[in-house]
């Protein structure tokens, strides 16, 4: 009998199923981390990954907005925005970086392997140059380079180049302000910046579409200045003549309406181009007018003399026995430049006796020459628009040494800007006000005549009519038989003080190291302008008289021509020379009459004569056929017809009214290099 058969049943079976359920399990657990996983990112970090997407692909520039045109007191263009293009590179996207460097390099001047190293970097988005002109960006665009881009931008332009490069300074590269007016008013000037987003295509090509988003930059807004261009550009080329011709380091010079504080001009020596101004030494990039401290020497004699009489101590005929050249004060002897005796207070100030202006801070008092320097705005900056003024150095009353009075007196032991030493005789032009000084005349709109008062802030009155009356006189003077003769005019009458100061060093004074200065103002009767003249280290002439005065007289005669300011009646002079304008460059001063009072007619109208002597409109007429009504003597003032007038509709004959007196124009202003000059004085200063 066969075995019954038993069904054949695998063995470990049950571990079989068991593995089987650990697989399914598994499965199911995996599948669960992939979906928490998609979870989390297509959901919780949806927001992060986003981002980063959006900044593997796209990419925000930010281009600079136009600044402002910066203008002068007649409308005359000195700082403007001009559009250029900046370059930059997608490196992935650049077929042949080597010779693109080769391109770009021979274009842009710059070095090829540093543009080589940006166009072979692993960065998506490379600027290869910002601002550049155009004629070369042009260039670039021909070639057609691949991976290559251009951005619209605004550059800085400065038209009159070294212009008044201090006072408005320069822009830098991100088109922010970094000296001068530019980065006092950044914020005015330039407002918003815009934005461009530069897309990557699935290529890694870069492409720019409207539909990403962006914004254009706005247009900050204008300044208005109270700087003349064409008064600048003499005050430059004169203050460089006198520095170059007395062998001087530097100059500074300050012009300001001391009926307003309005600076006209505002120069230093050396100078620089703003438009390129890294190429430059950084001492020239600085306003040493408003930031290098000196010692004024005998140009601060007005100062004391002004003390003594508002102490009511001295009149000008009062006389001092200057000890014949020299005065002890303790252990201390003083020298004077020449040998005096007896000297008026008149001829202290016209001889500048270092013992007389001793002798006169004296007579007013520690206490009272301490109180009249504050006044005059000394040891503290004058509140200009500008930035990095100086204080100078003004030691407190308490810490005067018994002797420090008789220093001081005579312009040693203090130490001023040229723009304070400026506004303190704008003082004594305009009647007794200390004035603030300002450049920027208004923002966006320029001041018209008819606006109803002119902008002037005072500061105080550190001084009485009366006594700004006898100064005027006394500082008169000085030019007509005093040290500054130099500084006289032709047909104007001027007052001022010259000083000549020698340069402080550690333990002293260097020996032929000096500082020579002018400072003054005209016309006498009604003062239109104040200048100084500042000129350090002149040699082998160094006394202010010699090498500051002159430029002063340069300038002044200049300037009050170009304004167009009457001769002082009792002033004898020669004739009239034709007065200065700046051409459209900005670069050249042309001495033609006919280009400041003529304006352009057009053709088959009426000319204009104005401004023209007898003979010169002669000599017009004949050209036209016009035949001439003569009356007065001078230069044409009055025509009739007037100018512009169509000739068809007017008879053969003009109407000329000539006068000897040029007309006035109105007031200008009305709103409108490495180391410091260093401390300085002499004995027997100037």
């Amino acid at each position: 009998m066969k075995p019954p058969v038993v069904p054949f049943q695998p063995r470990h079976s049950l571990w079989q199923s068991a593995r089987l359920v650990v697989l399914c399990a598994a499965a199911a657990a995996w599948a669960c981390a992939v979906l928490f996983r998609l979870y989390w990112l297509q959901v919780e970090r949806y927001d992060h990954y986003q981002t980063k997407a959006v900044e593997q692909q796209q990419r925000v520039v930010v281009l600079d907005p136009p600044r402002g045109t910066i203008y002068d007191a007649r409308g005359r263009q000195l700082a403007v925005s001009v559009e250029v293009s900046s370059i930059a590179a997608h490196p992935p996207s650049v077929e042949d970086p080597e010779t693109t460097a080769d391109l770009l390099s021979q274009i842009l001047g710059t070095d090829r392997d540093e543009l080589l190293k940006k166009l072979t970097s692993s960065r998506n988005f490379v600027w290869v140059q910002r601002k550049v002109d155009q004629p070369r960006a042009d260039a670039i665009r021909e070639l057609d380079l691949p991976g290559l881009d251009f951005l619209p931008e605004s550059k800085r332009y400065y038209p009159m180049r070294s212009l008044a490069a201090q006072v408005l300074g320069y822009v830098g590269v991100d088109n922010h302000g970094l000296a001068g007016l530019e980065y006092l008013y950044n914020d005015t000037v330039a407002t918003e910046k815009g934005r461009r987003t530069v897309l990557l295509d699935g290529l890694r090509g870069t492409v720019m579409t409207p539909n990403l988003a962006s914004s254009e930059a706005r247009p900050g807004s204008d300044l208005h200045l109270t700087l003349d261009a064409a008064i600048q550009h003499i005050v430059e080329r004169e203050l460089e003549k006198g520095v170059r011709s007395s062998g001087g380091t530097q100059g500074m010079a300050v012009m300001m309406n001391p009926q307003t504080g309005a600076i006209l001009a505002m120069a230093s020596y050396p100078t620089f181009d703003p438009n390129r101004f890294n190429e430059y030494p950084q001492a020239t990039w600085r306003n040493a007018a408003i930031t290098d401290a000196f010692e004024p020497g005998s140009t601060f004699k007005m100062v004391t003399l002004a003390a003594a009489l508002e102490a009511g101590a001295v009149d000008p005929l009062q006389t001092f026995f200057c000890g014949n050249g020299h005065i002890m004060m303790g252990r201390t002897l003083i020298r004077d430049h020449s040998p005096f005796g007896h000297l008026t207070v008149r001829e202290v100030m016209a001889k500048s006796s270092n013992v007389g202006a001793i002798k006169l801070g004296r007579a007013a008092g520690k206490e009272r020459l301490y109180s009249t320097i504050e006044e005059f705005g000394f040891g503290k900056p004058t509140g200009i628009d500008l930035p990095s003024e100086g204080a100078g150095l003004f030691r407190p009353l308490n810490r005067w040494s018994p002797i420090t009075p008789a220093y001081i007196s005579f312009g040693q032991g203090i130490s001023i800007t040229a723009l304070q030493l400026t506004n303190s005789f704008a003082a004594i032009a305009n009647g007794g006000r200390l004035l603030k000084p300002y450049v920027v005349d208004s923002v966006d709109r320029p001041r018209v005549e008819n606006d109803d008062e002119p902008r002037r802030e005072v500061v105080r009155l550190p001084i009485s009519p009366s006594s700004v009356r006898q100064i005027r006189s006394m500082l008169e003077s000085v030019v007509v038989d005093g040290t500054a003769k130099t500084a006289a005019l032709n047909g104007y009458r001027a007052a001022g003080k010259t000083g000549t100061a020698q340069k402080a060093t550690q333990g002293g004074y260097a020996a032929n190291r000096y500082i020579a200065s002018f400072v003054g103002f005209a016309p006498i009767s009604n003062p239109e302008l104040v200048l100084s003249v500042i000129i350090d280290e002149p040699w082998p002439r160094y006394h202010g008289g010699e090498v500051a005065a002159p430029v002063f007289s340069a300038i002044a005669q200049q300037t009050l021509l170009y304004l167009g300011i009457p001769p002082d009646r009792d002033v004898p002079g020669r004739e009239w020379p034709n007065p200065p304008t700046l051409d459209d460059s900005g670069s050249t001063i042309h001495l033609a009459r006919s280009e400041v009072t003529r304006q352009p007619t057009p053709e088959g109208t009426m000319p204009d004569f104005r401004g023209l002597s007898a003979r010169e409109a002669v000599l017009l007429s004949s050209k036209t056929g016009l035949q001439l009504e003569l009356k007065g003597h001078g230069s044409v003032s009055r025509q009739l017809p007037s100018p512009g007038t169509p000739l068809e509709t007017v008879n053969s004959t003009v109407s000329l009214h000539l006068t000897p007196q040029r007309p006035t124009s109105r007031r200008q202003g009305a709103a409108a290099p490495t180391a410091s000059i260093g401390a300085a004085s002499m004995e027997g200063a100037m």
